[in-house]
């Protein structure tokens, strides 16, 4: 259940609370993405310490490697990888997009080549929810279509049409206790389709909504764009998850635009090429400029790394590829984007939101290497899909 508490007077930002089996959520919300069930670099203590309310599973890479019965005789996705809190799975959509070469699309579901031994896999509407089932996660992601940014209105059309088909089928199969039910608008630039979709999914009555199709390499404006289309047909007192987003600039601007929800892999991701956030851009601990300052990685900052350790020690790890660089600035990350959140809620409450986001657009600097980042990034995740 979602309890809308506040929105703001000036933008559509919202204050919200999310009921789960696993507890409440207060959004919006940040979830760091765990996609073979754990947050690449970062330990559950380290993750509630940094205020992680909810993270994400990943259904397609879980069934493959552990594997269902593993996870089942273990008691499920939170009793294996001792995390307490809530647990969002996606249902393997992404795939359908990131593992195009090795996939095929069927009318009842995806069929996969397994990159491990070759043998045939098979994804469906079905298939995916028992899936689910015994991970035993919180939210439950129904299968959808997500086609590439620049493909034809044909194939968006189609994508849309085997989507709201997918999530009929979705919302019909058993669930585990309390496990809630989330669809999946998709309609790539198309006001029309995404319309469509989100009618089509509204009507069939699910916990909350997601707008699929982004951050799928299209520039951002267009990104931004598909917000807009699909966030007026959504119902207002349930939760909207933008799925796969983004920045910190970007999670800014989509509060101001309605969405409750967003996960992103950057936060680890980058840090794992010696990149960090920071509430004014992003610091490449690896620069010259750092071989000597012995100040923490972001002024201010109150998680581990920054308490403990300089900008200076961080490049030297960084350099001679010593592992405690990548954790410490993925915990750094991780914790800039909680506490983002916490700020953005603590500023909808005070109904000063819109002097948080003109503050914060006026001295945030994106960085000039993020779009090669954001490359890489993109790269590595479509080759650990197929790893």
């Amino acid at each position: 259940m979602f309890e809308l508490l506040k929105t703001d007077a000036t933008t559509q930002a919202r204050l919200g609370r999310l009921h789960t089996a696993h507890g409440v959520i207060e959004t919006p919300v940040f979830m760091p993405v765990g996609t073979r069930g754990s947050v690449k670099a970062m330990d559950p203590r380290e993750l509630v310490e940094a205020g992680a309310q909810i993270i994400l599973g990943n259904t397609y890479h879980l069934s493959i490697r552990p594997g269902m019965d593993v996870i089942k005789h273990a008691g499920g996705l939170h009793k294996f990888i001792s995390w307490p809190g809530p647990i969002l799975t996606d249902s393997g959509g992404f795939q359908v997009f990131s593992l195009a070469r090795i996939r095929k699309l069927l009318p009842h579901g995806v069929e996969f080549h397994s990159h491990l031994d070759g043998n045939t896999l098979f994804l469906g509407p079905k298939e995916a929810m028992e899936i689910q089932k015994i991970l035993g996660s919180d939210i439950a992601m129904v299968l959808d279509e997500c086609p590439p940014h620049n493909c034809s209105s044909k194939a968006a059309h189609d994508a849309v049409e085997r989507t709201i088909r997918w999530a009929a089928e979705c919302r019909e199969q058993p669930r585990a206790p309390g496990q809630l039910i989330f669809g999946i608008v998709q309609g790539g630039c198309h006001a029309e389709l995404r319309e469509r979709c989100a009618k089509a999914l509204t009507a069939m009555g699910f916990d909350g909504y997601a707008i699929g199709g982004v951050s799928v390499g299209e520039p951002e404006p267009e990104m931004m764009k598909a917000i807009e289309q699909t966030e007026p047909h959504l119902p207002a007192n349930q939760a909207r998850y933008a799925m796969g987003l983004g920045t910190p600039a970007q999670l800014v601007e989509l509060v101001a635009r309605g969405v409750d929800m967003f996960d992103c892999v950057l936060p680890t991701r980058i840090a794992r090429n010696g990149a960090a956030f920071t509430r004014k851009g992003t610091v490449n601990i690896k620069a010259s400029y750092c071989k000597n300052d012995l100040g923490p990685i972001e002024e201010g900052c109150e998680c581990y790394a920054c308490r403990t350790f300089s900008r200076a020690y961080l490049r030297h790890l960084l350099n001679v590829e010593e592992i405690l660089a990548l954790r410490m600035v993925s915990v750094h990350n991780v914790n800039c984007y909680l506490k983002l959140m916490r700020d953005i809620r603590q500023h909808i409450a005070a109904g000063t939101f819109a002097e948080f986001r003109r503050e914060f657009a006026a001295t945030y600097v994106p960085s000039k290497n993020l779009l090669h980042l954001r490359a890489k990034a993109k790269a590595a995740e479509e080759e650990e899909d197929a790893d």
